[in-house]
């Protein structure tokens, strides 16, 4: 394995962290931010790169870089390394509420693709890259843009996500349409498209959007039940005063919209 091999334990229900145990000189990598804990023999480190372990020189590492910031993340990574003698643990926790889903990458043929958002910490040797959408139209309207994230390796990779994560398994040729923020992840084989939600009514008063996301198999999907974008603006819409639910008028819209319990 080109990966360090790894232990962990996902801690809590909702409201989740991980535990990676490290053997003497184990590393793992992990997006600035996200520690939350670690014992004393851990060595931190900032890494300019895309957590591999082996970079081919300054240009390589300003390559990977670079795509990482296409994603939107940071230049820089964090490696997290056991200096120490015996096993030492590190913590890392998520942004928001939600569940951390184990990906054991040599399963899926090496290659997992996110969204890019999404990822938490990894197995040193694990790469992070980026994905281009090949469609114009899935670029444009399916929700994550034309720039994707993908996990590359033989090791243990960690991705996150909002709400409770639902996994199917798509048999050739079977179809899943998804909508476009509910997607955390598949792998290499699904192929992704966007389907136009069709009818004027759908389109205008439906409240789904105007796409769906198309994914058709063979493959495996994760998906989340609540997309961050979506709890991230009504939590916005209620600090605007979006909801009067103290007035007259707010007990009023929300009978009428069905808010009232």
């Amino acid at each position: 394995m080109n990966s360090h091999e790894i232990d962990y334990r996902i801690i809590g229900s909702e409201m989740q962290c991980i535990e990676i145990e490290l053997d003497p000189q184990e590393a793992v990598v992990a997006e600035a931010g996200s520690l939350m804990m670690m014992d004393s023999g851990i060595k931190m480190e900032t890494i300019f790169g895309d957590g591999r372990g082996q970079q081919q020189g300054f240009f390589g590492k300003l390559l990977s870089a670079g795509k990482r910031v296409l994603t939107g993340e940071s230049l820089f990574m964090t490696a997290y390394t056991n200096v120490g003698s015996g096993k030492q643990h590190v913590h890392f926790a998520a942004p928001y509420p939600g569940k951390i889903i184990p990906l054991n990458l040599t399963q899926y043929q090496g290659k997992i693709i996110c969204q890019k958002d999404s990822f938490l910490c990894a197995a040193k040797g694990v790469a992070i890259g980026i994905e281009f959408q090949k469609r114009l139209g899935t670029g444009l309207f399916g929700g994550e843009g034309f720039i994707m994230q993908k996990l590359e390796g033989d090791g243990w990779a960690f991705v996150h996500s909002c709400g409770t994560i639902i996994e199917r398994d798509l048999q050739p040729g079977e179809v899943l349409r998804i909508d476009t923020g509910c997607i955390v992840a598949f792998t290499q084989n699904v192929d992704y498209d966007i389907q136009f939600v069709g009818g004027i009514k759908n389109t205008l008063f439906g409240g789904e959007g105007v796409f769906f996301a198309q994914l058709t198999g063979p493959g495996k999907v994760w998906i989340q039940s609540l997309p961050f974008s979506r709890l991230a603006g009504r939590v916005l819409m209620y600090s605007r005063g979006g909801k009067e639910e103290g007035s007259l008028l707010g007990g009023l819209g929300g009978l009428l919209d069905g808010d009232n319990r």
